[in-house]
């Protein structure tokens, strides 16, 4: 008798409906599921091809990309920023990262792992690394290959000022490296206007469609740079063979395409150009600024410097003797409503919550600030201490 035998047969999937208002993942737009239920093609189906193509012009309006390649990675946002540093970065090379929170850290912790010899420009949680600092640092290491920098912290909720980087940066040879994983299609990117040269983001925020694809883009000058390397990329995230299956016509097999994600990635896509970036921006800021102002009505503070919050992600400060898991909790058992909380061992306490993707509305902040005025009723030390 096999083990299998013996084991009852697994109840139905059955998840419970939740308002996901963390930092991601957010909801999925209606119509993004309902193309998820669209007959799937096979990955060598020439029909599909021409499906790509289409998705990378997507891709290509939503990062405002005029020079350069892109396509979405088949595996979720920290591969974008792993394919990026492994195709750009060899063994020995310079890396300066600014960072003020998680993600900025793990691009350090990444290009260390990959060899670089890393200059870490830091800050204290909650606010960014002045860019002043960041020239400087490459003064004093100007054969640096890359400057890397978060664009939208998720750990915090601050905003780097990554245009006017991109500004001082254009009469150097340092390519400029971003995170816009918690930017893309929630606030303004111009990747080419900026002079960005490598960014990756995720499907699962502010494009509001389910996770598992990492967006990345590449600029001219960064692509000729990839193409001239002298180190070898593990062969699943190499861009060039990835560009072969993906652009080039007629293709390359590089590995078998994830089907349904990419159906949903490009209704994502659509949906967000219907809707016109400039309109999805600002439903976006003011869907936050909204919740934010009614955070601050209730006596909270916000962990990120007001000069650089962002609109969509807020990160509010745990008031002290206050069991923020356990608020976190009760809005999960007794609204449905997931928010975050901090992320890592050095981050402060904290509530992250995010109005991202179909969540970016008035409608829904209002829903979790009910939502928290009802647990704050029931929790005398958070009464007492606001």
């Amino acid at each position: 008798m096999t083990p299998s035998s013996t084991l009852p047969p697994a109840p139905p999937l059955s998840p419970p409906d939740r308002l996901l208002c963390g930092p991601g993942p957010t909801n999925v737009e209606p119509s993004v599921l309902d193309a998820m239920r669209e007959p799937m093609l096979g990955h060598l189906d020439p029909t599909f091809h021409e499906l790509l193509l289409e998705l990378v012009e997507m891709l290509r309006a939503v990062y405002g990309l005029e020079d350069g390649v892109t396509l979405p990675l088949q595996a979720t946002g920290m591969s974008g920023m792993e394919t990026g540093i492994m195709n750009l970065v060899a063994p020995g090379d310079v890396v300066i990262v600014g960072y003020a929170g998680f993600f900025g850290r793990r691009i350090a912790q990444m290009a260390a792992r990959h060899g670089a010899d890393v200059v870490e420009v830091t800050r204290d949680w909650g606010e960014v690394v002045p860019n002043e600092a960041l020239l400087d640092a490459l003064d004093r290491r100007p054969e640096a290959r890359l400057m890397a920098v978060v664009h939208a912290e998720t750990s915090t909720g601050a905003q780097h000022p990554l245009a006017e980087l991109g500004a001082a940066l254009r009469d150097r040879d340092t390519l400029l490296f971003a995170d816009c994983v918690t930017s893309l299609g929630g606030i303004p990117v111009a990747f080419s206007d900026w002079g960005v040269d490598f960014a990756y983001s995720c499907t699962q925020k502010a494009l509001g469609a389910p996770p598992g694809m990492s967006p990345i883009a590449c600029s001219g000058r960064a692509f000729e740079r990839l193409q001239a390397r002298g180190h070898t990329v593990p062969f699943s995230f190499d861009v060039e063979l990835l560009l072969d299956y993906w652009v080039q016509r007629p293709i390359t097999y590089h590995h078998t395409a994830p089907i349904l994600h990419i159906y949903a990635l490009y209704q994502a896509l659509r949906h967000t150009l219907e809707e016109g970036l400039a309109a999805r921006w600002a439903r976006h800021d003011d869907a936050g600024r909204y919740l934010q102002a009614a955070i601050r009505e209730r006596g909270f503070e916000l962990l990120a410097n007001p000069d650089h919050q962002l609109p969509h992600l807020t990160a509010v400060c745990v008031p002290e003797g206050v069991d923020g898991p356990k608020v976190q909790r009760r809005l999960l058992d007794e609204h449905g409503i997931e928010i975050g909380g901090g992320l890592g061992p050095d981050a402060p306490p904290m509530w992250r919550i995010g109005l991202m993707g179909p969540n970016a509305s008035i409608e829904v902040a209002d829903r979790v600030l009910a939502a928290f005025d009802s647990v704050l009723a029931g929790e005398p030390t958070l009464v007492r201490k606001l």
